[in-house]
């Protein structure tokens, strides 16, 4: 079978200080101007993946089919006009807008070319954080109480919300956003966070209650009856450095946790009692079929004061570096289910083949 992977491409930093002592310690970055963290930490490219990544998606496609690499770029949709493939692999992340992730499957879907993972309408959906939680309130799946800030001159600073609150961008993934700051404890910490969202990246801001109790997040694989979910992955923060804050923030996720100086940050399969097992499962399974997720999806959630799972976000395009030290979730998760990297590919596309009938 014809496979096109359809993807972007990270660009290359001119100075990749990854990883690099000199400031790496919370205190330090917590010192810097809104202006010098922008420098040091640039989050332009978080969501796109890299040449290895690309390349481990490739060779395992080549299993069993024939691949085409197309970049996501202006170029597209001629390039997939003029391909015709049988099927896409869409790990692409998109170029602008608030609904960037949709843009290749509206594409796909106006050239009628079957893909991988969910349409444009749930990528959108996703992308937005604050639909996303009035859809699943509306289902009454538990997600913790938020507003968003579009324009600083109309927000006034009274808030219903307790504090502490964390800021978010409301249109991002891969962390990109969330810093140490982020996790507000006054007022005039949240009005600096509005402030450097609105500023950094145009979008508003989403205002969350910041839930104390423990992470997860849940990698489903499948669809209908079929839809599984592969063993619950925990975040331990207590691995994070001392000054920092209970949550996988963008620092965390790209800048201490490193492959050269990997955390020991997940733990999979959690160690969690039966019910609670049982619960998130539930949710997880439910969240993946309201929103109408295909194929797979990776579900990230907080336990609130009360010790109840909330989603705290869905990510129908899932992250997935190959190199286990990457601490990748997906196939973090898929490992532990027994299954290995090519395996997991392949069977994300098989279930989309399956979708549609191909086989």
């Amino acid at each position: 079978m014809r496979v096109a992977l359809v993807f972007n491409l990270k660009k290359e930093k001119t100075d990749d200080s990854s990883g690099d002592d000199s400031f790496s310690s919370v205190k330090f970055l917590n010192k810097l101007s809104a202006e010098q963290k922008e420098e040091i930490i640039d989050d332009t490219y978080a969501e796109w993946d890299t040449w290895e990544t690309i390349n481990a998606v490739k060779l395992a496609l080549e299993e069993n089919h024939t691949v085409t690499l197309i970049e996501a770029d202006e170029d597209a949709f001629e390039k997939l006009r003029r391909t015709k493939p049988d099927i896409v692999f869409n790990i692409a992340e998109g170029f602008h807008g608030a609904s960037r992730e949709a843009q290749i499957p509206a594409i796909l879907e106006m050239l009628n070319i079957p893909y991988t993972g969910s349409d444009p309408l749930t990528l959108a959906i996703c992308l937005d954080k604050a639909r996303t939680k009035e859809i699943l309130s509306y289902h009454k799946i538990p997600t913790a109480k938020f507003i968003v800030v579009e324009n600083l001159d109309e927000f006034d600073g009274d808030i219903e919300l307790e504090f502490p609150l964390i800021v978010k961008p409301l249109h991002e993934g891969s962390s990109k956003g969330i810093f140490n700051s982020s996790v507000v404890e006054n007022r005039k910490e949240l009005l600096f966070e509005i402030e450097r969202i609105l500023n950094t990246y145009n979008e508003p801001a989403l205002i969350e209650e910041f839930l104390p109790g423990r992470e997860f997040t849940v990698a489903i694989l499948g669809n209908g009856k079929d839809a599984r979910v592969l063993p619950i992955i925990e975040i331990k923060f207590d691995s994070l450095p001392p000054e920092a804050k209970p949550i996988y923030s963008f620092e965390a996720k790209w800048i201490w946790d490193t492959p050269q100086k990997p955390l020991n940050i997940f733990q999979c399969p959690a160690e969690i009692d039966k019910k609670l097992k049982e619960t998130i499962e539930k949710i997880a399974l439910s969240t993946f079929k309201i929103l109408r997720c295909r194929d797979w999806c990776r579900i990230d959630m907080r336990l609130d004061k009360n010790g109840i799972p909330n989603i705290l976000e869905v990510n129908p395009l899932p992250g997935i570096l190959p190199n286990p030290e990457d601490n990748s979730c997906f196939p973090k998760a898929a490992r532990a289910a027994g299954l290995t990297y090519n395996q997991m590919i392949n069977e994300v596309l098989n279930s989309a083949l399956k979708r549609y009938g191909m086989i």
